[in-house]
């Protein structure tokens, strides 16, 4: 199975034209859209550990570490690597004056060796359509996320079609047919309340005749508790094994940033009943809690595929842990060499 890798397809097709007032303005880089996307977060994390010392120095003691494992706990980040971040600056630092530059530069050193892991392309077809299911509970970002998805790759100049299988809100399917129709791309849909297999199955049988380079097969919100509902991903993901057996290549969880350590539960559940293979991290822009890729990433062993940081197609980056952690630790700390 091969992997994608953004910027080597065809000329890519122009953008969607800007909104009135827009067109001379300069669009941010990624990395300044993800600085802004994590400042909620960065901000609690920064200040919070800046306050510890509440002067130019502090001595690491019992007391500076309990400070310090609360500041930690409250971006969401979980116990495991707050704990590991502790013990790290109790070792190397103990008895010692130190300022807050050298406690940032723990963070970052133990907080990359565990989301680097976290890294991974997404997953392509060797040939034919790369098919990529896609879940979440409702109100986690799927849809716009979809719709972020799609943009990346006809930017790349890939063909790509949609499958609505979210056949029982007529809005949704409505809001992908506009994102389709506003990035160049087909939608597949059905009549409301119809299995939502049948829709990806057409869906598929329509990438293979029409040459599509990517399918992308939206599903009903649900929790993680609705045993009826995760039944259902299974036949999806049977389905469309029988036309193209390595399918789907990738099944995504969507996770709101916003839910925090509610993700955690989230993930398990998705995890064991749609076999998903990676997360897309939604709404950074709108959480203090955007530690929670740590603990989603370290406990179940999914790759964080995507973070989105805003409301425009252009909001959605492959993860990369050192522009994640430059953008939570904005001006902390000078990044390793």
């Amino acid at each position: 199975m091969a992997l994608f890798r953004f910027g080597g397809g065809r000329e890519p097709e122009p953008p969607p034209a800007p909104a009135a007032g827009e067109a001379d303005q300069p669009r941010p880089g990624f990395l300044d859209r993800l600085k802004a996307g994590l400042a909620k977060t960065a901000k609690v994390l920064s200040t919070d550990v800046r306050d510890i010392f509440k002067r130019e120095g502090r001595l690491v003691d019992e007391e500076f570490l309990e400070e310090l494992r609360g500041a930690l706990v409250r971006t969401d980040m979980g116990p495991a690597a707050a704990e590991a971040i502790v013990a790290d600056v109790r070792e190397r630092l103990r008895a010692r004056v130190v300022d807050p530059e050298v406690v940032l530069d723990s963070i970052r050193t133990q907080l990359l060796a565990r989301l680097k892991p976290a890294e991974a392309a997404l997953a392509a077809a060797a040939t034919g359509p790369t098919v990529i299911l896609v879940t979440g509970v409702n109100g986690s970002g799927k849809t716009t996320s979809i719709a972020k998805l799609t943009r990346l790759f006809v930017r790349d100049g890939k063909r790509v079609i949609l499958g609505a299988g979210d056949t029982f809100r007529a809005a949704a399917v409505e809001q992908l047919a506009m994102w389709a129709g506003r990035l160049g791309a087909e939608i597949v849909r059905g009549e409301p309340g119809c299995d939502p297999a049948s829709v990806a199955h057409r869906a598929v049988t329509r990438a293979l005749e029409g040459g599509f380079d990517v399918c992308i097969i939206d599903t009903a919100g649900r929790l993680q508790t609705q045993s009826n509902l995760m039944q259902e991903l299974g036949k999806i993901r049977r389905v469309i094994a029988k036309q193209v057996p390595e399918a789907p290549h990738e099944t995504l969880l969507v996770l709101d940033a916003t839910a925090g350590q509610n993700a955690l539960s989230q993930a398990k559940g998705f995890k064991e009943a749609a076999g998903c293979t990676g997360i897309v991290v939604a709404k950074l822009d709108g959480s203090a809690r955007g530690g929670v890729i740590v603990p989603v990433a370290e406990q179940f062993g999914l790759p964080v595929k995507y973070v989105g940081v805003g409301e425009t197609a252009d909001d959605l980056e492959p993860f990369r842990p050192e522009e994640f952690l430059a953008a939570l630790l904005e001006g902390s700390f000078a990044p390793a060499g």
